[in-house]
């Protein structure tokens, strides 16, 4: 009998292609709309994408998909190989509380970007509007169903207890202005305060109950106040021993908060709440933020970076506000990078400039307190609920909403911001202060390279290199020098790579432009992209800006020559090829030795497109002066060349290698390798090889003038047919014996091919 707890099995591969291949779109889509405006190319490529995975042709069936926190199910069975697009939607979806996707076929491109619109929007501002499932309904989308968790359900299931339990609890802090619980609820109480983790999960539920009726952040923080309280006096009462273990499991779960609801509970803490707290109050949150660990404090941190995507300032104020010493900040912020390390965040190729500006935020100390009093900071965080009925208001007129919303897209800012630079980098006097710009411009390039705006990058660039040149500031010169290489060693050309293949010639060439300027030192970073790249146009346009740089690029690629990286190795040899000329002749003799077979594949290619006599005597000199294995992998890599490339070097070895030492072998490979490449230029060399004989060594001129006699024969031109005629009629007797045996079959093949 089968065991029913056996865990269902994989996907079949077709079904885990296409749950993959909606994965890869949804993300890369998901990405595009929130990245670029509305209109640009990237949208409308990655829309496309997934309009086509998921159009009737190819989704003859809604797909069912269940979400899990780092997973998802197609028909509740997973694929058999994971895949991290499929767990970075999970996380995406998941953090929405989306608990099932069902996908029906036919979704436009406008319907596909509404949904991605909102799963890209923070989950802490969707459940202010009530939820994902509710805002959806609203936009009336029809492509995509959505079933919500009940996360006040899981968490009843999860606490063991009834239901009634859980809603006695939270709304005993909610609604009344005493903690009145009866015996049972108490019971239950204290059964979920002994577990840190379960107790965080009912203040989570109270927070986001809170949201979901409209609860600005200080009723909220009145609830939870009303909650610890009510926790304190039911364990003084019947188990006062277990009070400071009650307490730290207090203090643990608190770091579940939100950031605001942080912020209004030390606020309670710090007594600056006035008459609206007792003697009590203070006290009691004392006690609770004295018992944070370390640990603790870095997963609030780490919790509230992964919800919103960034640090924001409240996040900012609430770890200032817990951790007053400037080291043990830096220390927290050490375990709350490993916690992000180790997130889907993590693992995305733009964490560390996201890290970078989440440390420098918290590090810095920030308080609104000069310019926001306390009742408006109340108000601003309570305006974050009212979204839907400021919208409802509605008496603005679209045109003028679209032109307010576009002063502050992502577009307008940048815009904005390369405006600001570009402007302080001109009036700053100061040295000093025009270096401490670098880190901002460094980061700004790299945003802009990354959504491909080329010509705003330009303009920074050239402020760079005009500084970095003698025309430049002597006290700037250092500081632009440093910038251009911070830039080129990080993430810029593989931004650039990621463009090229699908901008225009237009794009391309302010690419080219701003690679050209910056000189040798993108050199190097272009070789190694070139060594990874498998897009033909990719690597056609990478190869056209290291050519265009000229003398200096070479110097570049002839050290890369010696990289320990065969691919590197292998890209310097076709780099050096492009260049061309006798020049690069002794570079390309090193690399005939290379240990590695397609570099010397490379090699060999290089040396016969330069196609001179120098060069085709320095492949003879490798083929003398080589090991048996070097001479043999030569010999390979010119027999693979299938082309008329090839033939002038054949003929080259029939005339100047020694048919009689040690490149015997190579010679009469030679001779074959002209039959099979059957180009009529190779006729008279293998007549010489034909006519060519010694009596001392019979056994050696038979094998010649017979394989010669054979590529004439496979040649098949009349020149090729007359050569073995005349021969096999006048020749001497070895020279008619190799004739005779190829010249009949040559005649038939050409009466056959007459009669065709």
């Amino acid at each position: 009998m089968a065991d029913d707890t056996e865990a269902p099995a994989p996907l079949a591969p077709e079904e885990a292609a296409r749950l993959t291949d909606f994965a890869r779109a949804c993300k890369a889509a998901a990405r595009a709309v929130m990245l670029y405006p509305v209109g640009h190319p990237a949208i409308t490529a990655t829309l496309g994408r997934i309009v086509q995975v998921t159009s009737p042709t190819n989704l003859r069936s809604p797909l069912k998909v269940s979400v899990l926190p780092d997973a998802l199910l197609l028909d509740g069975r997973a694929p058999a190989r994971p895949d991290q697009a499929l767990a970075e939607l999970a996380v995406l979806l998941h953090d929405h509380m989306v608990g099932e996707l069902i996908v029906h076929p036919g979704g436009d491109l406008e319907a596909w970007r509404n949904f991605l619109l909102l799963v890209g929007r923070s989950a802490e501002s969707v459940r202010g509007e009530g939820g994902i499932a509710r805002l959806w309904t609203t936009m009336a989308g029809r492509h995509v169903e959505l079933r919500e968790i009940d996360y006040a359900e899981v968490l009843r299931e999860r606490s063991g207890g009834g239901s009634a339990t859980w809603d006695k609890v939270i709304a005993s802090c909610l609604q009344g202005d005493a903690f009145a619980l009866d015996d049972e609820a108490i019971r239950a109480l204290l059964d979920i305060v002994g577990d840190a983790d379960r107790l965080g999960d009912l203040m989570a539920a109270l927070e986001t109950r809170g949201t979901e009726g409209g609860a600005g952040v200080g009723a909220k923080t009145t609830a939870l106040l009303r909650m610890l309280h009510g926790i304190v006096e039911a364990v003084s009462k019947s188990e006062p021993e277990r009070l400071d273990p009650v307490l730290r499991n207090m203090a643990s779960a608190v770091g579940q908060l939100s950031p605001d609801m942080m912020m209004g509970l030390l606020a309670h803490g710090s007594g600056t709440q006035g008459d609206t707290d007792d003697e009590e109050t203070p006290r009691l949150v004392s006690a609770v933020v004295s018992r944070m660990s370390e640990g603790t404090i870095a997963r609030f941190v780490s919790r509230s970076v992964m919800t919103e995507g960034t640090a924001s300032n409240r996040l900012a104020q609430a770890f200032q506000a817990l951790v007053r010493d400037v080291d043990q900040r830096e220390r927290m912020l050490a375990l709350a990078h490993d916690d992000l390390a180790a997130s889907p965040l993590g693992r995305t190729e733009e964490f560390r400039g996201v890290w970078n500006h989440i440390t420098e935020k918290l590090l810095t100390s920030y308080s609104d307190e000069p310019y926001v009093s306390d009742p408006y900071g109340r108000e601003l965080s309570h305006a974050r609920t009212q979204a839907i009925q400021v919208e409802q208001v509605n008496d603005d007129p679209p045109e003028r909403m679209t032109a307010w919303i576009s002063t502050v897209a992502t577009t307008a800012l940048r815009a904005l911001d390369l405006t600001l630079l570009l402007d302080l980098l001109r009036i700053e006097p100061d040295p000093e202060r025009w270096k401490g710009l670098m880190t901002p411009v460094v980061r700004l390039l790299e945003d802009l390279l990354l959504v491909g705006d080329f010509e705003a990058a330009e303009e920074l660039v050239a402020v760079l290199v005009r500084e970095a040149g003698p025309g430049g500031h002597d006290a700037r010169r250092q500081a632009a020098i440093n910038a251009i290489d911070t830039l080129v060693a990080g993430s810029m050309m593989h931004h650039i790579v990621t463009h090229l293949a699908a901008i225009d010639d237009a794009q391309f060439a302010r690419v080219k432009a701003m690679c050209l300027s910056l000189g040798e030192v993108v050199v190097r970073p272009i070789a190694e992209a070139l060594s990874t790249e498998e897009n033909s146009r990719t690597r056609e346009r990478l190869t056209a800006i290291i050519i265009a740089l000229g003398a200096v690029a070479r110097r570049t690629v002839e050290r890369l020559k010696s990289s320990p990286n065969a691919a590197v190795r292998r890209t310097a040899v076709v780099l050096l090829r492009q260049f061309g000329g006798s020049e690069a002749l002794p570079d390309l003799t090193e690399l005939l030795d290379d240990s590695e077979p397609q570099v010397q594949r490379e090699a060999v290619r290089a040396i016969l497109n330069i196609g001179t006599d120098h060069a085709y005597r320095t492949l003879e000199q490798a083929l003398a002066s080589g090991t048996t294995r070097s001479r043999e992998a030569i010999m390979q890599a010119i027999s693979s060349l299938r082309d008329e490339r090839a033939v002038p070097l054949f003929t080259y070895i029939l005339g100047h290698v020694d048919h009689r030492g040690a490149l015997g072998t190579i010679y009469l490979r030679a001779v074959e390798s002209l039959g099979a490449l059957k180009d009529p230029d190779s006729i008279a060399p293998l007549k010489d090889v034909l006519y060519r004989g010694e009596w001392w060594a019979p056994r050696r001129t038979a094998t010649l003038r017979t394989a010669a006699a054979v590529a004439l024969a496979r040649i098949g031109t009349p020149e090729a047919r007359a050569v073995l005629e005349q021969a096999a009629a006048a020749g001497s007797r070895g020279v008619r014996a190799a004739a005779r045996a190829h010249a009949a079959p040559s005649r038939g093949r050409a009466g056959r091919e007459a009669r065709r």
